[in-house]
C-alpha cells in the first residue's frame, strides 16, 4: 500500500513552512491526520500560530447540508473563534478576513475532483481576499480521491460562473487542491505544502488515508466517483438520492417506469450497471413520496466515465418522460453552460458532449 503524507501532517511536523505568526485555518472534518487527529488541535500541538478557523459550505463541523453553513462562533475543542465563509465574497468576505487579524489562511480541506463541488470554489474566494489584502495562502494539499489521470466534461464558460464554478476547468477535472490553486492566477503570495507518495494513478484505497465524508452527502469514495455525472440530476425534478443513505447513486422520481433501467444497460456505458430500483427520501426533492428509478453499480473503476455516464442517464430521460422531466436553470451552471439543456430540449442527442476522456493539461505539482 502506498502511504500517502498530506500537507496537514507535514506542516504539524514542521509548522515553519506556513511561515506567518497569525494563521487562519480554512478546514472541516476532512481537515485531519491519518490518526484523525484534527488538523488545527495537531497545529496547535506543535506551536502552529493558528488564531481563528474559517468554514466552508456545510460548516466547520459539517453539520449543515446543501446551500447552508454555520453561524460564527468559538470552536469548544480549541476555543479559537470561528468565521462563516459560506455565501461571502468580495468586500463582505474581505472585510471577515480581516476581521479576524490574521496574516496568513491555510486551507485544509479534502475535495472530491469535481467543479460543482464547493470547497475549491471557497479556496478560490479567499485566494481572491488574500490577494486584496496582502495575505498569505497556504494549500496543505491531499489526494484527489478519483485520481489525478483522467480529466472528463466541457471547461466552464465563463459567462456561466457561479459558486459551483468559478474558473474554466473540467467537470472531472483530475487536479489537487494544491494544483488548482496555481491555476486561478490570483497575486497572491501563495505557498503549497505538497504530498509525498501520492502518484496519479494512486488509487484511493491505496494512499493509507482515512475515508471522512466531505460532507453530509458524499458518505463513501463510491459517492464521489459517480458524483461528476448523477450530481447533474441536481438541475432536473429527478431526487438525486438525497435523503437516502446512497445519495447520487439513487437516481428517481415519481413517474419513472419499469423502462427506465433496462434502457440504460442497453447502452453499454463502460464500467456500470444499473439496478431498477424503489425508493423514499427523506428529505429534499420528492421527500416522503415513494419514486423508482435506478441505482448505479460501477464494476470497473477504471473503465467507467462518469459525466458520459451523467449526460446518457439524462438523455433516456428525456427520451422516455418528454411530458415529465423538468430541467431547471441550475443544470446550465453545473453544466457550465446552456448546451447540454438546450440539445436535451431540442430532442438531440447530447453524448456528443462528451468525448473520450483526456489527461489534465498544464503545470502539474505531482508529474
Amino acid at each position: 500500500m502506498t502511504l500517502v503524507r498530506t500537507g496537514a501532517e507535514r506542516l504539524a511536523n514542521d509548522p515553519a513552512l506556513a511561515g506567518g505568526t497569525r494563521l487562519g485555518l480554512v478546514t472541516n472534518p476532512t481537515g485531519v491526520l491519518p490518526d484523525l487527529t484534527p488538523t488545527a488541535e495537531a497545529l496547535l500541538a506543535a506551536g502552529a500560530p493558528v488564531t481563528a478557523l474559517f468554514g466552508p459550505e456545510h460548516g466547520l463541523h459539517g453539520t449543515a447540508q446543501a446551500d447552508g453553513g454555520e453561524a460564527d462562533g468559538v470552536d469548544e475543542r480549541t476555543g479559537l473563534p470561528v468565521h462563516n465563509t459560506y455565501k461571502l465574497a468580495g468586500g463582505e468576505l474581505d472585510a471577515a478576513v480581516a476581521a479576524a487579524g490574521v496574516d496568513t489562511l491555510v486551507f485544509d480541506i479534502a475535495d472530491v475532483g469535481s467543479r460543482f463541488y464547493t470547497y475549491v470554489w471557497t479556496m478560490y474566494d479567499l485566494l481572491a481576499s488574500a490577494s486584496r489584502l496582502g495575505l498569505r495562502f497556504v494549500v496543505l494539499d491531499r489526494p484527489n480521491p478519483l485520481g489525478g489521470t483522467v480529466a472528463e466534461g466541457p471547461l466552464l464558460d465563463p459567462a456561466y460562473a457561479s459558486f459551483v464554478g468559478r474558473h474554466p476547468i473540467p467537470v472531472r477535472h483530475a487536479l489537487t487542491a494544491g494544483e488548482l490553486a496555481g491555476r486561478f492566477g490570483f497575486d497572491a503570495d501563495l505557498t503549497v505544502v505538497e504530498m509525498t507518495g501520492w502518484r496519479r494513478d494512486t488509487p484511493w484505497e491505496e494512499t493509507g488515508l482515512p475515508w471522512v465524508m466531505p460532507s453530509v452527502n458524499m458518505p463513501t469514495p463510491d459517492t464521489a466517483l459517480v458524483y461528476p455525472g448523477t450530481c447533474l440530476f441536481e438541475g432536473t425534478n429527478f431526487s438525486e438520492g438525497r435523503g437516502t443513505t446512497r445519495p447520487f447513486e439513487l437516481i428517481g422520481a415519481p413517474y419513472v417506469d419499469g423502462r427506465f433501467a433496462p434502457a440504460l444497460d442497453a447502452l453499454g456505458l463502460p464500467g456500470v450497471r444499473f439496478r431498477d430500483v424503489r425508493f423514499t427520501p427523506t428529505f429534499h426533492k420528492h421527500a416522503g413520496t415513494p419514486v423508482r428509478g435506478v441505482q448505479l453499480h460501477v464494476h470497473d473503476r477504471e473503465a467507467f466515465r462518469p459525466v458520459l455516464t451523467g449526460v446518457s442517464m439524462l438523455h433516456v430521460a428525456r427520451t422516455l418522460y418528454p411530458d415529465d422531466l423538468r430541467l431547471l436553470p441550475g443544470l446550465d451552471h453545473l453544466w457550465g453552460s446552456g448546451e447540454l439543456t438546450r440539445r436535451l430540449e431540442a430532442g438531440e442527442d447530447p453524448r456528443e458532449l462528451c468525448p473520450p476522456p483526456g489527461t489534465p493539461s498544464g503545470p502539474l505539482l505531482y508529474g
